[in-house]
């Protein structure tokens, strides 16, 4: 590597570094600032409300067949929908007749919960993959965001997602999702189950944050990869104000809904 390549390599570092810095300090609304009935998760409404009161947002992003990028948590639609089908099957003329939890909102595309937020508070996205669409995902969202100006970095329970960051867009802030999935098989093997709760592919993928679950954050794989691979720490979901208190208290990320909060002065 000559001198100025390495001196590329070295501002490069610095600047996500500072990047990765200015993503702490916030709390971040999962899948929107969602209040039930009204204000269904992963809404335009959910992620107004949450830019509104200065809070940070976590969004799900899916590929759908025509290659619009669909914020929704499921695949499948029915929970959220009442429809049946896989929601990477349909199309961007789907959406608008996709109603989420039985009320007006519609699920979003990518591009509209940005132009919502508009920067004006950080965002963590979540890629969900599905039937081996990692690199497609991934080069799907990374496209749309070069035009953004806002904070964000992008998560995914998939290591293929952080492999393709990594070798191709070392830039982009990548974090790997897990939890105890030892205890909670979730359809994986023994042994799949032991790798993917202390992510023994970090070393691989070099994830810059790890987001776990909350009541699993003891596990040894994150203590693992924040204490030795200084990886940032973020948790999930938290749901009671004691568990948002504890989660700020040991330096994490706090993921969390709206019951949480113990300040009621809420917008919206």
């Amino acid at each position: 590597m000559s001198h100025r390549s390495y001196r590329k390599y070295k501002e490069d570092k610095e600047k996500k570094r500072k990047r990765i810095e200015a993503l702490s300090g916030w709390r971040y609304a999962h899948r929107g600032l969602f209040s039930k009935p009204g204000i269904p998760e992963n809404s335009r409404a959910a992620f107004r409300r949450a830019a509104d009161n200065g809070y940070g947002a976590e969004l799900d992003v899916h590929l759908m067949a025509d290659g619009t990028l669909a914020v929704i948590h499921d695949s499948e639609l029915r929970r959220m929908t009442g429809k049946e089908g896989i929601v990477e099957n349909c199309t961007r003329g789907d959406l608008p007749h996709l109603f989420l939890g039985g009320t007006s909102e519609t699920v979003p595309t990518f591009e509209e919960v940005l132009q919502i937020v508009g920067g004006r508070t950080p965002l963590i996205v979540e890629l969900k993959t599905w039937n081996g669409n990692a690199a497609g995902l991934a080069g799907a969202v990374c496209k749309v965001l070069d035009d953004y100006e806002g904070l964000y970095c992008i998560e995914s329970f998939d290591p293929r997602v952080l492999l393709w960051l990594r070798r191709r867009r070392p830039d982009v802030i990548r974090g790997i999702l897990s939890q105890d999935f030892v205890g909670d098989r979730n359809g994986l093997s023994f042994l799949g189950a032991v790798n993917a709760t202390h992510m023994t592919y970090s070393l691989l993928t070099r994830p810059d944050f790890i987001a776990y679950r909350f009541k699993d954050r003891k596990a040894l794989g994150n203590r693992f990869g924040l204490k030795v691979m200084k990886c940032k720490g973020a948790s999930w979901t938290i749901r009671t104000p004691g568990q948002l208190r504890a989660a700020e208290a040991e330096g994490l990320w706090p993921i969390f809904e709206e019951n949480s909060l113990e300040d009621n002065s809420l917008k919206g």
